[in-house]
């Protein structure tokens, strides 16, 4: 099979790729990138691609992509990859819309109902305009997240305050009796008062 996309190395992009492999700067996705790019350079060792898959544990296609972005965009990019331009999910709700909903929520339901279900909440949000469209689930992880939020806030409780070691107040000094048996004084090591033991 005749490759599509040869890779010609330059001297400056060959030290970077070794660079990533000496300091193993980065993760080790960039640093068998590096090493892919490297042994399927034709001023090199241009190995094939069957052969780069064997010794790197991945399929030809993996390869070939490698090779595809280094030398369509560039030797950066073929070693981190691309970023996306936007987020795999934009949001349903910004925080004025997520405001008004929560406040809607924490109203009385309508006539009839006893409490809000999801479904009836996001038909209110839809018939107030608050949003054009929007889904149960939606609410559902907002409302789960505003939970979440709250129990980090403050549950109403007093903080837990710290306790010393357990082994502490059982320690004395070299005072102690022979014999548990026999009643004597002792330091306690706990109070640091004399204590009958």
């Amino acid at each position: 099979m005749e490759k599509k996309y040869i890779v010609r190395l330059t001297d400056e992009e060959r030290e970077t790729l070794r660079g990533v492999m000496k300091k193993l700067k980065g993760s080790s996705q960039q640093v068998r990138r590096a090493q892919m790019l490297l042994k399927a350079d034709a001023n090199g060792p241009n190995w094939t691609e069957k052969k780069i898959a064997e010794a790197f544990w991945c399929r030809t296609k993996t390869v070939d992509n490698v090779r595809q972005r280094l030398v369509t965009v560039g030797v950066e990019i073929a070693l981190h990859g691309e970023k996306p331009q936007t987020p795999p999910h934009q949001k349903r709700l910004d925080g004025e819309q997520e405001a008004q909903v929560i406040a809607l929520r924490l109203g009385k339901p309508p006539q009839g109902f006893a409490h809000w279900s999801l479904r009836l909440l996001a038909e209110q949000v839809v018939e107030l305009a608050i949003v054009d469209t929007v889904s149960h689930e939606t609410l559902r992880k907002t409302r789960k997240k505003m939970a979440g939020h709250r129990a980090r806030c403050s549950t109403g409780s007093s903080p837990r305050k710290p306790t010393a070691h357990v082994s502490l107040a059982w320690k004395t000094c070299w005072r102690r009796t022979r014999s548990l048996m026999t009643l004597g004084f002792r330091w306690c090591a706990w109070t640091n008062n004399r204590c009958n033991c």
